[in-house]
């Protein structure tokens, strides 16, 4: 059978003929595919026509009818390359995944030790081990959430696929600051713990480093991994070996733990407590991390990454904690709570140990830094996927494959961010610790959405309902702690995320405001006026003109509504195809399916509805010649939620969106 790169709309198909299989371009005999002659995946398209031209409104459309299959010519799809979702076609084993997330999170005890001691007193460790224990709690949460839906995009992937789009992109909003956050502080702080080695210019040394992150992310996530890797084990050798270093030193002066342990604890034991938790769930930012390149891990490494992560904060800061408590009196801990572990170091192991620990806080911290770029390249690609930011953040450079302009966008707000503080990043830390816990109650609360909406799909960990709450109930309460502890950072906190929120609602408002645009346009003068409103027309036009796809299986009206009704609350395209696979063509659900469609085209005048026809099984194969035959991005595909027995993970869709409850019967 000669292949179609192309098809046409019933309007055109009718009547016309297409070669067989043995028949040359010129050969007029040719006979229509019908019934059985009509070969597994291939494609037929019932299409709207135009009615009417009225002179001062849109044009409208309407849905032809349902004309008999025996009417239709299908048009063979050609096989299609799969599509690589990755910038590197070589994916992270668990060690790597592990390390890019884990540089952020083993950075954190570098200054969390020290704060908690000043809030919690001796209780600093019990503190941390709570921490340890509802961190394990969202080590299933997260597990659940990510390996149901395993795509980039961390809270904002989980909560697009079980409430709406918006909510999804607040989600998104927090999740950037947080990087911002990361990147601008991890950064700055590697700086001034350098600067204890040898004296540099912070502003100037600063950028460089964003700078040098920025270039090695843009050459591609398993490079970036390789450094990453490197710096987590140099950091955990370092730590082990001060633990040990620092027990020796404990061990030999005891009167240094027996006397912290008498001294009164600043706030009481019960707000000791209280306040040196919520400080302390700053010591496992970095996460959430590991949910926005999940795609770039190899299959099961999430889990174990999770796994791997939780481990190393359980262990490590709790013990950490203790060493301190060995080394160093409460009111030093307070005076270097900075850098409280390279004092540690220097007390229990000398100067030139002290200078070690020092440099490897530099490295870490650096890491850090890296673990922002590497996240955000996987979420605002995603967002930029789904339409909720530009298609020039989708631009690929052709030497690496990378998305260039993410990173090369992203290092543009960091360092303006840098420079317009002067480099005072303090209220950038306040920012970061909010954005990490709102990012994670939002995590609980979207698994929470998975259990109830999408109860049915398949995923390889399985939180229980007790878990989901308690790890809400633990993270609103360590929110509200800092929040309590100082307000002032609730102020910086809620100006930087609406200065984020401006930017996504500008999108997603963004037929609106051209609207207003085009409305004022009309009152400027001619050259102006022919100049702008083409550009303006345009522009609505092509968003107006955006496809979406679903794929029904039955001919279900009430669920067609809802999928209307989501895609006008959600999408701002106003043209949906319908998708049909069947491999019966007696099926009475094609003609019912059309019928459906005839009446909701007559309810939504403005939308724009086909069907289309595709003799074959449902599967990510067929649904990538679909989507490339269609000329519509997978992320703009929905389905119903499939159940366990589905033979396909979602992940293998890359990218279909999941938008009702269940998948139709």
């Amino acid at each position: 059978m000669a292949s179609h790169s192309n098809y046409q709309s019933l309007s055109e198909q009718l009547g016309q003929r297409i070669p067989n299989s043995g028949a040359s371009d010129g050969d007029d005999d040719s006979v229509p595919l019908l019934m059985d002659k009509v070969p597994i995946c291939s494609l037929a398209e019932i299409a709207h026509r135009e009615i009417g031209y009225p002179s001062d409104a849109e044009k409208t459309f309407e849905f032809p009818g349902w004309n008999g299959y025996s009417d239709l010519l299908f048009a063979p799809m050609a096989p299609v390359e799969p599509v690589k979702t990755m910038a590197s076609s070589t994916k992270l084993n668990q060690y790597m995944a592990t390390a890019i997330a884990g540089n952020d999170l083993t950075s954190s005890v570098l200054y969390t030790i020290g704060v908690v001691s000043g809030v919690a007193g001796q209780a600093a460790p019990l503190c941390l081990l709570l921490v340890g224990i509802v961190l394990y709690l969202f080590r299933f949460v997260y597990g659940e959430a990510c390996t149901a839906f395993p795509l980039n995009g961390g809270a904002y992937n989980v909560l697009l696929n079980t409430t709406s789009k918006f909510v999804a992109s607040l989600a998104a909003c927090l999740t950037i600051l947080s990087y911002v956050a990361t990147a601008v502080v991890s950064s700055t702080e590697s700086v001034m713990y350098f600067t204890n080695i040898y004296d540099v210019d912070v502003m100037l040394f600063t950028c460089i480093l964003l700078s040098f992150f920025a270039l090695l992310t843009i050459l591609g996530i398993h490079e970036s991994a390789s450094v990453a890797l490197l710096i987590f084990a140099i950091h955990l050798a370092s730590l082990l070996l001060l633990i040990l270093v620092g027990a020796f030193f404990a061990v030999q002066n005891p009167h240094i733990f027996v006397q912290n342990l008498k001294n009164p604890m600043p706030l009481g034991f019960a707000k000791g407590l209280f306040y040196g938790f919520s400080t302390g769930m700053l010591g496992v930012t970095g996460f959430e991390s590991a949910a926005n390149y999940i795609e770039e891990q190899k299959p099961g490494v999430f889990v174990k990454t999770l796994r791997n992560m939780w481990i190393v904060v359980f262990v490590l800061n709790p013990v950490l904690s203790l060493v301190t408590m060995g080394v160093m009196d409460m009111d030093t801990i307070h005076a270097h709570h900075h850098d409280v572990l390279a004092q540690v170091a220097m007390i229990s192991g000398g100067k030139s140990f002290g200078m070690w620990i020092a440099i490897d806080a530099a490295l870490v911290l650096a890491g850090g830094t890296l673990t922002a770029f590497v996240g955000v390249t996987g979420l605002v690609r995603r967002l930029a996927l789904d339409r909720c930011l530009p298609q020039f953040f989708l631009h690929t450079n052709s030497l690496r494959g990378t998305n260039h302009n993410i990173v090369l966008v992203f290092l543009a707000m960091c360092m303006g961010l840098f420079l317009v503080l002067g480099g005072h990043v303090r209220p950038l830390a306040a920012v970061y610790a909010l954005s990490f816990l709102s990012v994670m109650a939002l995590f609980a609360i979207g698994d929470m959405m998975l259990k109830y909406k999408r109860a049915k799909l398949r995923r390889e960990v399985h939180a229980s309902w007790s878990t989901c709450f308690g790890a809400l109930f633990f993270v609103i309460l360590a929110l509200l702690g800092n929040i309590a502890f100082n307000p002032q950072h609730l102020v910086a906190f809620v100006w930087y995320f609406l200065l984020m929120a401006t930017i996504t609602f500008l999108m997603f408002e963004r037929i609106r405001l051209l609207r207003i645009l085009s409305f004022f346009i009309r009152m400027w003068p001619a050259t102006l006026r022919n100049l702008m409103a083409p550009w303006t027309a345009g522009a609505m036009d092509e968003i107006r003109t955006q496809k979406v796809v679903f794929f029904a299986k039955s001919s279900s009206l009430q669920m067609l509504t809802k999928v209307i009704g989501y895609i006008k609350n959600n999408e701002d395209g106003s043209w949906l195809k319908v998708v049909h696979f069947f491999s019966d063509s007696e099926d009475p659900i094609i003609a019912e399916l059309a019928e459906s469609l005839r009446v909701l085209d007559r309810c939504y005048p403005r939308l724009k509805m086909d069907l289309v026809l595709v003799r074959g099984e449902f599967n990510p194969e067929s649904v990538q010649q679909v989507s490339a035959h269609l000329g519509v991005s997978k992320n703009m595909m929905f389905i119903g939620c499939p159940t366990d027995t589905f033979p396909h993970d979602i992940a293998e869709f890359g990218g279909v969106r999941v938008i009702t409850k269940h998948l139709q019967q």
